[in-house]
């Protein structure tokens, strides 16, 4: 707990806050070393005072999975406290008929929403006991699936008192334009650059998700805008046989 605590620290600290209140991040879920600095400049623009429902949107690495599905636990324990998972609205979801279960062994297994939490620990320490987490393994949706679920979670992006932290880790080879396709926040246009270009961004469903929810408030004359903050990768590419994951992390601001 204290050394994770002071690694988290200490790469915070070297952060600025530009995009504070952030409504919703997109952050890498590798393991620390290789991204925890990357990720700090998404949760660094998260605002503790006003946060109080954090939900959290990873890919499913494990299990095959056409449709989001919920943790079956209440708790979920990390090195700095624990987190409470929001039955009320895991209630509202839910009744919607859209979601499944994950198992315990699925949930154990999966990290891409794991790596989130004490970062959300972390940012969030000042008010500990007032905010709940909203845990979604999100599958190999179609583009109709992903705005679906966008519409589903609009409601909520519209809640200034509600974070979303959009767990992806980029292409899995050298740099590219996905990043400014994201920042225009055009759905569609996200999935024709993934069709085109075949680009393995792990959480491009949860993205595509994301997207969907922000065009639908946009549609209601909602003004936001994205912007990236950080880049890195776990090893440059020197030749074409060299393998290389990339990180981003931004912010999603209202205006």
């Amino acid at each position: 707990g204290p050394q994770l605590n002071a690694q988290l620290e200490g790469w915070l600290s070297q952060v600025q806050s530009t995009k504070r209140p952030a409504r919703a991040i997109i952050a890498p879920h590798a393991g620390y070393t290789y991204c925890g600095s990357c990720a700090a400049h998404a949760y660094k623009q998260v605002d503790p005072n006003i946060t109080r429902k954090v939900f959290i949107l990873g890919p499913s690495h494990h299990v095959p999975l056409s449709r989001c599905a919920l943790s079956s636990v209440d708790i979920y324990r990390t090195p700095l406290y624990d987190l409470r998972i929001d039955q009320k609205i895991y209630g509202e979801l839910w009744k919607t008929g859209m979601f499944e279960r994950m198992s315990l062994q699925t949930d154990e297994d999966e990290h891409s929403i794991e790596m989130h939490l004490p970062y959300t620990a972390k940012a969030m320490e000042s008010h500990k006991d007032e905010f709940t987490i909203i845990p979604v393994l999100v599958g190999a949706l179609s583009e109709s699936k992903e705005q679906e679920f966008g519409k589903l979670f609009s409601k909520y992006l519209a809640d200034p008192s509600n974070l979303f932290v959009v767990s992806s880790d980029f292409c899995h080879w050298g740099k590219f334009h996905g990043m400014s396709i994201i920042e225009q926040l055009d759905p569609v246009s996200f999935s024709n650059y993934l069709k085109k270009y075949h680009n393995t961004i792990c959480g491009r469903h949860p993205i595509g998700v994301l997207l969907n929810a922000i065009s639908e408030l946009q549609k209601n004359g909602m003004n936001m805008s994205f912007s990236f903050l950080n880049y890195a990768q776990s090893s440059q590419c020197r030749n074409w046989q060299d393998s290389s994951v990339s990180y981003a992390a931004g912010a999603l601001m209202v205006h």
